[in-house]
């Protein structure tokens, strides 16, 4: 696995890239840590806190300051790529002013993390009761399982007593209920010994949940497709400085809407 996951990367590496900037959600910290240590022409990395998308407005709103911010930074950046899915719709309507604007066709970022959008549709479309782990998952909330439990419990009881905690407890676990699968994703680049304790606690919360555990071996592809430049259609979307991007009904994920500053709608 490790050979295999070393000839991808040196497969799609090259020595002329774009200068880019990254935003991305805290989830995907592990990968693309790893990913940028190797790559000088990624010339400004921001992390936003996991969760934001739980608020789309709040994501959109925190998202657009990033790019704002960054846009004023004298570092000749070329484009700002998002380590973002659509998340909730919470990536529609961000824009940029001079920099391209790039970002994965994904709903969320299992897609990034399996490697390609039609991976991630057909293991949903056969497991349509899977809820995912990964190494960002794990480390950044509390997932399904019973240290979830134990700690909502505890946080219900203190706020409201202990007859409304249990009747909170109840709806929490009424939607376990539509699951019916443990699935957990990694693409090979983060400490071995940190991914067997995650899969030793997925298969807990698994077995807690009476859930079905299963292991799928992501890829880094998308990732660093992103980062080199290697913005093919099928995957991303490139948007120009005025565009923003919009949820279609369609495997394309998004679309472009909006006139490019200075210039014709893009395809």
């Amino acid at each position: 696995m490790k050979w295999q996951l070393i000839a991808i990367i040196r497969r799609m590496a090259d020595t002329s890239h774009p200068r880019v900037a990254l935003i991305l959600c805290d989830v995907l910290g592990d990968e693309f840590t790893a990913l940028t240590r190797s790559r000088p022409h990624v010339v400004h990395v921001e992390t936003l806190a996991q969760g934001l998308h739980n608020t789309p407005a709040l994501l959109r709103s925190t998202l657009q300051e990033a790019i704002t911010r960054i846009e004023a930074l004298p570092l000749g950046i070329e484009a700002i790529v998002l380590g973002y899915g659509l998340c909730s719709r919470g990536t529609e309507g961000v824009t940029t002013r001079r920099a391209k604007l790039v970002l994965p066709r994904a709903h969320d970022c299992i897609t990034l993390l399996l490697g390609s959008k039609e991976r991630y549709r057909d293991y949903v479309r056969a497991h349509p009761g899977c809820y995912w782990y990964s190494p960002g998952w794990n480390r950044c909330h509390t997932p399904p399982g019973p240290e979830r439990y134990d700690k909502l419990k505890a946080e219900y009881t203190a706020k409201f007593g202990p007859e409304d905690a249990e009747f909170l407890m109840e709806n929490e676990q009424a939607w376990f209920t539509q699951y019916t699968l443990a699935t957990y994703v990694d693409v090979g680049l983060t400490d071995a010994q940190r991914v067997h304790e995650d899969i030793q606690y997925t298969q807990a919360c698994a077995s807690w949940l009476k859930w079905t555990f299963d292991r799928q071996q992501g890829s880094p592809e998308l990732l660093i497709a992103l980062l080199d430049g290697r913005w093919s259609p099928a995957a991303f979307l490139v948007l120009a400085p005025g565009q923003s991007a919009a949820l279609t009904a369609d495997e394309r994920v998004i679309t472009a809407v909006g006139l490019p500053t200075g210039g014709s709608v893009a395809p």
